[in-house]
């Protein structure tokens, strides 16, 4: 809550901070999604790079030919690269329980880490405070299944290990928004 001066008078505002710390920051990455699929499911990366700006840099980048719906920097900064309703180029070849093509139907959202390959650390507090309300409101968007809440690493084993073992899964599970994958 701030308190705003107007005409005088203090006034009691109720501002949503996300929206506040949103950054528009758009992505060439993307495409349609297909006819009639029905967006249920987020998947949690990190960006594996050594600083926020290489990663917004890449996600941002044509010839990366990759990219997210949203970015959450360590301080809580939420960057929006791709509008939810099309399809970023995020979660590449996946499969999960029998489903394949995660791009399809889901939301990419980026945690700012270096990952393993430059020193995988704590998600900052902050950090998954912001993730948890973006969520909630992509849940107020979409019928978002808990269970298709998941990580990079459980729709590519093979290849991925994001968002890793220090990903806080349980704070996402105590605000009912995912089950442990």
């Amino acid at each position: 809550m701030f308190i705003l001066r107007k005409g005088g008078l203090l006034q009691d505002v109720f501002v949503d901070v996300t929206l506040l710390s949103m950054i528009q920051m758009p992505s060439p990455n993307f495409n349609g999604r297909p006819k009639d699929v029905e967006i249920c499911s987020i998947i949690v990366h990190y960006t594996g790079m050594k600083t926020a700006k290489d990663a917004l840099e890449r996600l941002c980048d044509p010839k990366a030919q990759v990219s997210a719906h949203y970015t959450i920097d360590e301080d809580g900064t939420v960057y929006n690269h791709v509008s939810p309703d099309k399809r970023a180029w995020h979660a590449g070849v996946s499969e999960f329980d029998g489903r394949e093509g995660f791009n399809d139907f889901s939301i990419g959202i980026e945690l700012v880490n270096p990952g393993h390959d430059h020193g995988y650390r704590a998600f900052p507090d902050v950090q998954i405070d912001a993730l948890i309300d973006l969520m909630k409101k992509i849940y107020g968007q979409f019928p978002i299944k808990p269970e298709l809440v998941l990580g990079h690493v459980d729709i590519a084993p093979n290849r991925k290990q994001d968002p890793g073992a220090l990903f806080p899964w349980d704070r996402l599970v105590k605000e009912n928004l995912a089950i442990r994958p």
